[in-house]
């Protein structure tokens, strides 16, 4: 089961090919059981976008079009779930409006224009990041750039821990949002601070600690205009704790 539900997350959290009988026996209800795996898919996704990136700069396509690679292969991995999520919230939270008429425009599919900005906002921060970061070696370049993915989807979990859901009856953030339990929270959060001490250093783990307070002072940010947490929101700090953790290594 326990298997099974690892490539259940996996299947779900990115578009990387996984067979489906891998996944069987699996109800999506369940799934937050899977959230303690949320670091190795950060490490998973995390790793092959910064091969992609260092594979590109590094054969003479320069910093800013290694940067882009490593974004673009981001979106692509997870097929810009995570970035739909903060488009979404950018929508609801910006239009000034009443809590209930907020969570009706995060839930319409078009994209309105506060969300089309934090997506550019968020793709031009990363890319600029990642340029900036492009003066390490090689080597460690790859560690940052893998640890950014693992930061965002280990910080996520503070939006789930005794929250609450912002709508009424279910949606897909229900089957995560007020389920985690102490155990599953501390084996998350200490899973993403082993693989950044294991990658790194300290410094990836102070960036991570800082990453982690922003992240959490999000969550109670969301409940004040929204209620509590939607899976939109899950989505925007997953992609809120990658900017973080690339901003906070430049300035370390």
């Amino acid at each position: 089961m326990k298997l099974n539900l690892f490539w259940a997350t996996l299947q779900f959290m990115t578009r990387l090919p996984v067979p489906a009988k891998w996944a069987e026996g699996v109800d999506f209800s369940q799934y937050w059981r899977g959230v303690p795996n949320f670091p190795v898919i950060g490490l998973i996704i995390g790793g092959l976008a910064a091969l992609i990136s260092l594979s590109i700069s590094q054969s003479g396509g320069g910093m800013y079009i290694g940067a882009i690679g490593y974004v673009l292969a981001l979106a692509l991995l997870t097929g810009g779930l995570h970035l739909d999520g903060l488009a979404d919230t950018c929508d609801g939270l910006f239009s000034a409006r009443r809590r209930e008429t907020m969570l009706a425009i995060m839930r319409d599919s078009r994209l309105g224009t506060h969300g089309g900005l934090g997506l550019i906002f968020c793709l031009f921060l990363k890319v600029f990041a990642v340029a900036e970061l492009s003066y390490h070696p090689p080597l460690e370049l790859f560690v940052l750039l893998t640890c950014a993915p693992i930061v965002g989807r280990t910080a996520v979990v503070l939006l789930m821990y005794e929250q609450r859901y912002a709508r009424e009856g279910e949606g897909m953030g229900s089957s995560y949002i007020g389920r985690m339990t102490p155990r599953s929270t501390a084996l998350t959060l200490l899973g993403g601070a082993v693989l950044v001490i294991a990658l790194g250093d300290w410094q990836g783990l102070i960036a991570m600690m800082g990453t982690l307070i922003v992240i959490y002072g999000l969550a109670f940010y969301f409940n004040y205009r929204l209620g509590g947490q939607t899976g939109d929101t899950l989505g925007a700090s997953i992609e809120a704790g990658e900017v973080i953790f690339l901003l906070v290594m430049i300035w370390k």
